[in-house]
């Protein structure tokens, strides 16, 4: 699978053949075939293998929880953007961008699966900090999306990109990130 995927990564799911792959991994064509129908069938296990490596799970979200929503929040912004700088993050997220056309069911799933135990994680805490009259929050998994969105996604188009980030700079911005979602979230609810 990881060999697939870097395939596809470097010359594109139009480009790529079954029979490098075949060839990369030591296999006949006809195993490749006997195991998965066509190149879209392996593009889609390649990937569906890559969203389960990239998945953070659960545990990891609440290893970094604190008492501190805020520095909760930065923990996971942390977590997150970590996990996108890894190798097999940023494959699925170059390779999910150039096929998204093509496969959007497949792009849906690194959401739903990739993104999902954190939207959770974050809808649970955020309704939690609700009742006790910490924030204001109305739509608790709209409002961990945007946290996502805008305390990860910056950082992770620059990386995904090939272009590097300190850690300096990350700190810089998950701090400033959680601020304004948290005022926002004190100010008027979300």
């Amino acid at each position: 699978m990881n060999v697939a995927l870097d395939i596809f990564l470097e010359q594109g799911f139009e480009q790529a053949t079954m029979e490098e792959i075949a060839i990369r991994v030591g296999m006949s064509k006809r195993t490749m075939y006997a195991r998965y129908r066509d190149k879209a069938a392996l593009f889609k296990a390649a990937v569906g293998r890559a969203i389960e490596r990239y998945t953070v799970p659960r545990a990891a979200l609440e290893a970094v929880a604190t008492q501190d929503l805020e520095e909760t929040l930065r923990a996971i912004a942390r977590l997150r953007i970590a996990n996108v700088a890894t190798p097999v993050g940023t494959k699925l997220q170059r390779i999910l961008g150039a096929q998204a056309y093509r496969f959007p069911e497949l792009f849906n799933a690194a959401f739903e699966e990739g993104a999902g135990p954190t939207i959770d994680f974050l809808s649970e805490l955020f309704l939690r900090y609700g009742k006790q009259g910490a924030i204001g929050v109305t739509e608790p998994r709209r409002a961990a999306a945007a946290f996502l969105s805008v305390a990860v996604g910056g950082p992770a188009r620059i990386i995904v990109s090939g272009n590097k980030l300190s850690a300096a700079e990350i700190e810089k911005h998950v701090r400033f990130s959680v601020g304004l979602f948290l005022f926002g979230l004190r100010g008027r609810g979300g």
